[in-house]
């Protein structure tokens, strides 16, 4: 067992300055891990991901690719990626998106996205099962200083999602359909979600690309 994971708690939002946290995410031991920074304060993720998180993060995606389709709406899709401002805050958001004419802006490469160099994501997107009450409070806040556009939140259990734009000057506002896809209710989305527990993948996508055309 290393050092820094006999003294880092994960799952949990703990005080430790920036070299810290750089020393953390490079262990061995936190490989697998999903890393947040934010207010002097990192989070580490460990807990294991059940098959509803993963379902759910997987017909997210397919509904929101299958959106783009239907309406001709540029997408870039990125899974699981980090999006650092040395020396302040990461994140790495379950699923995040470039849309539209910022789909040119989407980052390539093999490192963590340096928001010095690159711009946020235009939607980034956390699974909740074990970690609601988080994703709603201290990352809410940190997409928010990450300047994303937009921020959802699917609560697995309750197959709903809480979508909130983030607004320019500070803060964040409850929204009921996408403002960075128009045409996108999110009630609808839930709707997926909820029809996904009972019928397969394929049927929930072909009831909802006939409902867009």
């Amino acid at each position: 067992m290393s050092e820094l994971q006999t003294k880092l708690p994960t799952d949990t939002w703990v005080d430790c300055p920036w070299d810290k946290f750089m020393q953390a995410i490079e262990d061995p031991a936190y490989q697998k891990a999903k890393c947040y920074y934010h207010n002097g304060q990192l989070r580490i993720e460990m807990s294991p991901v059940g098959p509803n998180h993963s379902l759910d993060k997987g017909l997210i995606v397919i509904l929101v690719n299958l959106f783009g389709v239907a309406k001709g709406r540029p997408l870039k899709l990125l899974i699981n990626c980090s999006y650092r401002k040395p020396g302040v805050k990461e994140a790495q958001p379950d699923v995040s998106y470039y849309i539209g004419e910022r789909v040119n802006l989407a980052p390539t490469g093999s490192s963590v996205v340096n928001l010095d160099n690159n711009s946020p994501p235009d939607l980034a997107i956390e699974i909740a099962d074990t970690s609601l009450a988080d994703d709603l409070g201290q990352k809410r806040l940190l997409y928010e200083d990450l300047a994303v556009t937009e921020y959802w939140v699917v609560d697995v259990k309750k197959a709903r999602i809480t979508a909130f734009k983030i607004i320019a000057d500070g803060g964040s506002q409850r929204i009921s359909e996408s403002y960075v896809l128009p045409g996108l209710a999110i009630a609808l989305l839930e709707e997926g979600l909820r029809r996904s527990r009972e019928i397969d993948n394929t049927s929930v996508s072909s009831w909802f690309l006939a409902i867009q055309s």
